[in-house]
This record gives structure tokens, sequence and C-alpha cells, in this order.
């Protein structure tokens, strides 16, 4: 088996590999970085096999970039799990667009014309909900993105089905909720927290500003969540699945763990900053994955405390380092 996977180095790509390597795959990433592997170096952890394991530098602005490197590698599956989600990021909402949308038909294009055997994994999310009706959200909830990034993967998703149901292309959608891990990008409220809360517990800083601390999400480990991308892809009919825990924590718990966890009271550091305080939806995203368990066997497995744990153990070993 042969896998391609797009934003290898992030998170969720550099687990899938840890996982596919393990499984006997050969693995090819496409990176933005002119050396990929070196940056996968940098992920915590990192302990993927580099003898079958193969980054190609590409330009998602690039069509023909993709077309090359599919065209080369001949994948057997495809992962795509690129993407911009940060307005604050150069270029703004045009650049999500371009990452999640247009670099999404490119890479399908380039799918369909040079492996067209080949089966397809889209990375979802569930700010494609958005401001949903029903809680918990299922596969069979309406979107309502209410945000650019949802809009964006509205967009991707509806792009997927074209290719599954004009080209016969085989291709799934997982509708990832929020999955977080000592891999988790520093913007993310998540990382946020635990790597400000490795700063003050070294002394390095004294207060972490927030928003809303009483923001629920559905918070899942991710490297429960790329086994699930597999288990999607090995399915015998192309399906789209939810991958959720099914649990709402808010902000507040993950302060008061983190805290709790240094033996420090999160109250006397933390500062709460209206201009940080996203608007609120009507219902909260916390998603229904009994499909992907009754059809895949998936379901989440590490809690949510362990998850906090390693990660600001994680950061406060960092930050020591970095002293």
């Amino acid at each position: 088996m042969r896998a391609l996977i797009t934003g290898i180095t992030g998170q969720d790509g550099s687990y899938l590999a840890e996982f596919l390597l393990r499984e006997g795959y050969e693995v090819h990433g496409i990176s933005r970085q002119v050396d990929g592997l070196k940056e996968l170096r940098k992920q915590p952890g990192w302990s993927g096999n580099e003898k079958r394991l193969t980054v190609h530098c590409a330009d998602y602005a690039i069509g023909s970039d993709f077309a090359e490197i599919v065209r080369h590698v001949a994948p057997t599956e495809v992962y795509h799990l690129a993407a911009h989600s940060f307005v604050g990021q150069v270029g703004g909402e045009a650049t999500i667009l371009d990452a999640n949308v247009i670099a999404t038909h490119r890479i399908l294009q380039a799918t369909h014309e040079h492996a067209p055997r080949c089966r397809f994994f889209l990375a979802g999310s569930s700010e494609m909900f958005g401001d949903a009706k029903e809680v918990p959200q299922t596969e069979d909830t309406a979107f309502q993105p209410v945000n650019i990034y949802g809009l964006s993967k509205v967009a991707a998703y509806h792009l997927m089905c074209y290719y599954r149901e004009s080209h016969g292309l085989h291709a799934c959608c997982g509708i990832l909720f929020n999955h977080e891990s000592p891999r988790r990008g520093a913007q993310f409220v998540s990382r946020k927290i635990t790597s400000t809360v490795a700063s003050i517990k070294l002394g390095l800083t004294n207060e972490l500003r927030l928003g809303n601390l009483d923001t629920r999400k559905d918070w899942g480990d991710a490297r429960d969540y790329v086994q699930g991308m597999r288990l999607i892809l090995g399915a015998p009919e192309p399906r789209d699945y939810i991958l959720a825990t099914g649990i709402l924590h808010s902000v507040q718990d993950i302060v008061e763990l983190a805290f709790r966890y240094v033996g420090l009271n999160w109250k006397d550091h933390v500062v709460s900053v209206p201009e940080l305080r996203r608007k609120a939806t009507t219902n909260p995203l916390v998603g229904n994955a009994s499909r992907a368990k009754k059809e895949l066997g998936w379901s989440a497995q590490r809690n949510f405390e362990s998850l906090l744990e390693e990660m600001i153990a994680t950061d406060v070993h960092k930050a020591s380092k970095a002293e």
C-alpha cells in the first residue's frame, strides 16, 4: 500500500504518517517546506520509519505540482489534510479559500487523472455545521457554517462529492471534531493554554489571556482520529463519517486541569480579554460518531484528562529546555 498525505508535517499528517508506516505502508507526503523531513523531526515524539518515507515539496497554488507528484507516486490512498484555518494568516480570507477550496480541487483533479483507482480521504471539520440546529450533530445534520473556514470546508466537501458522484472516485470525508495532542499548533486555544501555563510554571510569564472561558467543544485525541481516517478508507463503499467523542468540555475545564497539573491556582493568572471573545453559536458543536462505531468499529479511546496532562508535560519540558 502506498499513501500520499498532504499537510504531512502538521499534527494530523505526522501522526497519520507514523501510523501508516507502522502498518507497513510506503508513505509519501506533500509539504510547503523545502525540507519537510526536517520539519517532521521537530514534532514531539516523532518516531516514523524514514526508510519508507518520502516528503515532496510543492506549492499548493500550482496545480502542476500536485499532478506531477500524484503521477510519480501512483498512490493507492490519498489523505488530503492540508488546510488553512486562521483569517489572521497572511492573505486573510483569500488565503483560506485558495488553500482549502482551490487546492482541494487541484488534488482531486490530479487524483482523478493520474490515480483514478485510488481511495481519497478529505479532512472535514465540525465548523462545517456552524450554527447547527440539532445536538448532537450527525452525518445528516445540515451544514450552516458561520465563518470563512467552515464555509471553505463545505465547499471542499461538495467538490469531493462531485468527483465521487460524477467521476466515480472512491472519495470519503471524515468530519473531524476538535482533536488535540502535544503536536497541536500554538495558535489553537488548547496549546495556547498548555504552553502558557508551562511558561508561568517556569516563571517566564505571569498571565494567560483568554476570551470566553465557558466556550464548550468536543475535544478528542488526534491519534485516535488518524486511525479513524484509515478505517474510513478501508470501508467497502465510500461514505462520510463523523469522528468525535460525543463529550463536551469547556475552555475553563482545560484551564483548571492545566494549572492543577503544575500546582498553581488558575484564578491568580487568567485574564479575560473581551476582544478575544468569539461570538457563540446557539448550540454547541458535539458529534455523534455512532455510524463510525457501528460500521467501522471506531470510537475515541484516549480520555480528555490524560491528553491534557500529556500536553502540559510536553510543554513544560519544552519550555525548560529553552531557558
